[in-house]
């Protein structure tokens, strides 16, 4: 698993739900530490194994920095809260719920997926061209991101259907003139995908700024470059920084775990 300490679960919880709980609500405090909040209004989540098909998303009103595993919501594929005494006490995300159940209905795959509203995410969502392959990190999504259109608060169902065909295959997806969407196999590997993401939309807009004209790889080292990314390899290389970014909470915050 992935928390440092093993945390003792709480009555009535199973062991593997809350070990899911400890690592979304590090998380939400690793999304805190780098500074990619809104207040209340971003939320991640993480799917519970079973046919359920449950996931968990945070409650409404929670900021990330103080979030705990005790905190997150199981809601199900409807929006509706599953405890029944949650349910008159808790309240989750409207538009939480239609863009994170959309990507749980359509991929089975992806077990996590986190939504943000970043200065750099949003701002690289209004530009025309979208994130541009200027950097290392870019190249990372080279050929890999979707693009998904505004269409207003995500309170309407039926835009579930137009974000899972803009996402196609893809882990990441700029959801144009709002923010950012990633998912990931496991809980470590959607915080690999978000930090490289916003990055990657930071040093776009901070090139921008400076008024000169950008410099792009050329297409072939671009596509090299992405594939270098995709190897399998990697994956050791997402577990070894998602455990060293758990220390950097796990000294003074370590309630997440409660």
């Amino acid at each position: 698993m992935n928390v440092l300490t093993r945390a003792p679960a709480r009555a009535g919880i199973p062991d593997e739900e809350w070990q899911i709980r400890c690592d979304l609500a590090a998380l939400y405090r690793l999304l805190a530490h780098f500074r990619m909040t809104d207040l209340i209004y971003t939320h991640l989540s993480a799917r519970i194994p079973g046919p359920e098909h449950h996931f968990l998303i945070n409650r409404y009103g929670t900021f990330f920095h103080e979030m705990r595993a005790s905190d997150l919501v199981k809601i199900d594929l409807d929006g509706k809260i599953v405890d029944p005494v949650e349910r008159e006490s808790r309240r989750v995300n409207a538009a939480g719920f239609v863009i994170h159940s959309a990507i749980y209905m359509a991929r089975p795959d992806l077990l996590s997926v986190i939504h943000t509203h970043t200065a750099a995410g949003i701002g690289v969502s209004a530009q025309k061209e979208g994130l541009l392959p200027i950097s290392q990190h870019a190249l990372k999504f080279y050929d890999r991101l979707g693009y998904h259109n505004y269409e207003g608060i995500a309170f309407d169902r039926a835009e579930r259907a137009r974000l899972i065909r803009d996402l196609g295959p893809h882990k990441a997806m700029i959801l144009r003139n709002h923010g950012l969407l990633v998912g990931g196999r496991s809980i470590s590997d959607t915080f690999d995908q978000i930090y490289f993401l916003e990055r990657a939309c930071q040093a776009q807009v901070a090139a921008l700024a400076g008024g000169q004209e950008l410099v792009l790889p050329p297409k072939k080292v671009r596509r090299h470059t992405a594939s270098q990314f995709s190897d399998e390899s990697d994956s050791d290389l997402i577990e070894l920084a998602w455990q060293a970014s758990l220390r950097l909470i796990e000294r003074d915050q370590p309630d997440y775990r409660s």
